[in-house]
């Protein structure tokens, strides 16, 4: 066993046909067949089930896959530590909520790129509970989440908080009247998101459980929903110029107890710490006090009056 069969058996797994994987792999069907039946034998059990339609892995195939994919990683890390010669550069893969990146991070990602031009910064968005799984299996070097984070296998750094409020639609009057409406429902980002947990959970102390929700997959969505009457949403009050130019809503502060949420930088404990990845992560930190001061001015740019479209409910 070597990992060039191992790669071709990760790839049958993932296509679930040996001929698109000798397509993919540029290599006849044969030499896959024979790659995979020479795998089984030196491991003396199946790694695939056949049908009709394919293969699909084997209880023993599912075992053998996450070890694939940590060699896999492991020889990535070591062609990098091989090259990195102490100047950041190469890819660089984060994430960040949507919210997140509409609003807070795009300084500080100008400065870093600004400061290291050859680093091939991407940036994925996702909700809080698929950014942190994408950290743990290596997809993503790091992610802006939802605090607080406590996993064994993760760090987090403390970068700045959001004050959260209710989003509703324009003639919504308090929470409390809603709140008794048997038409209640809630306007949400994917599964996954945390402001969907924390609004479900204030909703619950306050009596509501199991309230419908609908989903969308863009925070543009989100809002319009809400501006047009179907629901309500839980979202950082510094988003509120945004939210007014899509339409018109009503906005509802939130007990004390409900109101901030941490964002942290999350990144896994056992990674390599690149230059680059290194350089961000110093970056991060040497500019908390910026995001601070970015998240204090957005809440107190403009009187609440003065934004079009919004009506503000005390």
């Amino acid at each position: 066993m070597d990992i060039s069969d191992l790669q071709v058996f990760a790839t049958v797994a993932r296509l679930g046909s040996m001929r698109k994987a000798s397509e993919e792999l540029n290599t006849v069907q044969s030499n896959i067949t024979a790659r995979i039946r020479i795998l089984e034998e030196s491991l003396g059990t199946s790694l695939f089930e056949r049908h009709h339609r394919g293969v699909k892995l084997s209880a023993a195939g599912q075992r053998l896959l996450p070890y694939y994919e940590r060699l896999a990683h492991l020889m990535c890390e070591a062609r990098q530590a091989t090259i990195d010669d102490g100047v950041p550069t190469g890819p660089l893969k984060i994430g960040s909520q949507e919210t997140t990146a509409a609003l807070r991070i795009s300084p500080v990602l100008a400065k870093f790129l600004q400061k290291y031009p050859d680093v091939n910064l991407s940036l994925r968005t996702e909700t809080t509970a698929g950014l942190i799984d994408a950290v743990l299996e290596h997809k993503l070097d790091g992610a802006f989440v939802c605090g607080p984070v406590d996993h064994p296998n993760l760090t987090a750094l403390p970068c700045f908080a959001e004050e959260l409020v209710i989003y509703g639609p324009a003639e919504m009057t308090s929470i409390a009247q809603t709140c008794d409406s048997t038409t209640l429902r809630i306007v949400v980002m994917n599964a996954g998101c945390q402001y969907r947990f924390m609004l479900e959970d204030f909703l619950a102390r306050l009596g509501r459980k199991n309230v419908p929700v609908l989903e969308f997959g863009t925070l543009e969505t989100v809002i319009n929903c809400v501006s047009a009457g179907l629901g309500i949403t839980m979202l950082p009050r510094a988003l509120l110029p945004h939210v007014s130019r899509i339409g018109p809503v009503s906005l509802h502060p939130l007990p004390a107890s409900s109101t901030h949420v941490e964002t942290v930088f999350i990144q896994r404990k056992d990674a390599l710490q690149t230059s680059a990845r290194s350089a961000l992560f110093q970056t991060i930190a040497q500019h908390w006090d910026d995001i601070n001061a970015l998240n204090n001015q957005a809440q107190t740019d403009l009187p609440l009056e003065a934004k079009p479209g919004l009506r503000v409910i005390s």
